[in-house]
């Protein structure tokens, strides 16, 4: 006989309290393993898939595509034992399995039932914390019409197969609106993108705006609410006559909050120098050229970064306001920026100053994968005590950054272009960049923040000055 588990919403760790549903990997009537993932969810953090611990059929689906939960909240619930759809043919569940296998947990409170979590983390991006009962304060009410039960009847017709491969693009896709099926790709075979995604919506957006008003007439741009699209639950904006409300959320509201804290607590400073960059590329591709692994040119930025944090350690810190004390830290956790389709996240090497040139590449590359293809952990974007920004992949020369709260500075890399300059005496065309430093005021003076920003463009120039850290 079969026993009814509830999987609930796993705690995620790193102080989260909520998940929003980008997809459902399994449906109702689906027989699942131990440990196989079910659901991909995206935290403020990272988007993650969450395993389940029972192996059975699926019997119940809790929160819809773009719902956001909280952790303790019901996933689904498995019949453990059953080995096969007690459904009919289709794969879908039916009546009399949904009423055999009713979830073990309330479904009009949020009190849902579990075993603790045991707070390991697994392999890769996918996190185990099975069950985990959330606070009674982080808790929130699950509509019985939210819950997805085996009614063959009652389910939609499955959807239209769309040439569409990263599950961005469809998550995108439902966030502006855009049915998929009515979208030409650009890509190879017919492969949707995600510049196609936008220019359905810009175009969708661009039919719904109102028309120029008649001459006497003015035209309100303020939108009324007759006219405004409702919010849908997981949708990414609400459309309204003069534009789209896009609500501050996830990475993006995580980013917006962090800045702003940044920006009223820190009191910061910048400065900066151009250096001459043209021996720092010389030596990269000599290193490359003898074999082995590839060494990148943010991966030589952040070796010397780590050489510069050796000697003047004062700036890999962080200030505790309420005990009014400077935190200098023991290790260096190098973060750097990286573009995603998400957004700018920060991953973060964990003891930079123990890695050299080619294990830093090594990492940064792992890290920077694993951050586009959006599997990139929550605990791989926390605990950076120092940042590495390399705006000049944007094409830009100079940047006056804000500090990644709560850290002491950030270091800014500019584009390395051909510029005249004077080497030896002599003008001639160098490989210039422009290097800012942004740094806590609190923290150390000017003296020591040029102190730092003159040994990395230093060591830019002649990188033979690292040999003395070696």
């Amino acid at each position: 006989m079969a026993v009814v588990r509830e999987f609930t919403l796993p705690d995620l760790g790193e102080g989260l309290t909520e998940a929003q549903v980008v997809r459902w990997l399994v449906k109702v009537g689906d027989v699942v393993a131990v440990d196989q993932p079910v659901v991909e969810v995206e935290t403020a953090k990272a988007m993650v898939e969450v395993p389940c611990p029972y192996g059975g059929v699926v019997t119940a689906r809790f929160g819809e595509e773009g719902e956001e939960l909280p952790v303790g909240a019901p996933l689904l619930t498995v019949a453990v034992g059953e080995t096969a759809p007690t459904a009919p043919t289709g794969g879908t569940g039916g009546a009399d399995a949904a009423s055999a296998a009713k979830p073990t947990g309330p479904t009009d409170g949020g009190e849902a039932t579990g075993a603790r979590a045991n707070g390991e983390e697994g392999s890769g991006n996918v996190l185990v914390g099975y069950g985990t009962q959330a606070p009674a304060a982080r808790r929130r009410r699950v509509r019985p019409q939210a819950r997805e039960t085996a009614r063959p009847a009652e389910r939609a017709p499955a959807p239209t197969a769309v040439a569409v491969i990263s599950p961005l693009v469809r998550r995108l896709a439902r966030e502006r609106g855009v049915d998929l099926t009515q979208v030409r790709g650009t890509g190879p075979d017919g492969l949707i993108l995600r510049a196609d995604v936008e220019e359905a919506a810009l175009t969708a957006l661009t039919a719904q705006a109102p028309r120029t008003a008649p001459v006497g007439q003015t035209a309100r741009h303020t939108a009324r609410p007759e006219t405004a699209r409702p919010a849908r639950r997981g949708s990414g904006g609400r459309r309204v006559a003069d534009g789209l409300r896009v609500p501050l959320r996830g990475v993006r509201g995580v980013v917006a909050e962090k800045l702003s804290r940044s920006r009223r607590e820190i009191p910061d400073a910048t400065c900066w120098v151009d250096a001459d960059a043209t021996e720092l590329l010389a030596a990269r591709r000599a290193m490359n050229a003898s074999g082995g692994a590839k060494v990148s040119l943010l991966a030589l930025l952040a070796r010397i970064c780590t050489a510069a944090l050796a000697k003047y350690p004062e700036l890999n810190a962080t200030v505790d306001t309420e005990a009014q004390e400077i935190v200098r830290l023991p290790d260096v956790h190098l973060g750097f920026a990286a573009q995603t389709d998400r957004g700018l996240v920060v991953p973060v090497v964990r003891d930079a100053n123990a890695r050299n040139a080619v294990e830093l590449s090594v990492e940064m590359a792992r890290l920077t994968e694993a951050a586009r293809a959006g599997k990139i952990s929550p605990a791989e974007l926390a605990g950076g005590t120092f940042t590495l920004n390399n705006y000049g992949v944007f094409g830009v020369d100079g940047s006056t950054p804000i500090i990644n709260h709560p850290e002491a500075a950030m270091l800014g890399v500019g584009r390395i272009a051909p510029k005249p300059w004077v080497h030896e005496g002599e003008l001639a065309v160098r490989h210039v960049v422009q290097l800012s430093f942004t740094f806590d005021h609190r923290v150390c003076d000017g003296g020591t923040a040029g102190g730092f920003l003159r040994y990395v463009a230093d060591c830019v120039e002649q990188p033979a000055v690292l040999l003395r850290t070696v």
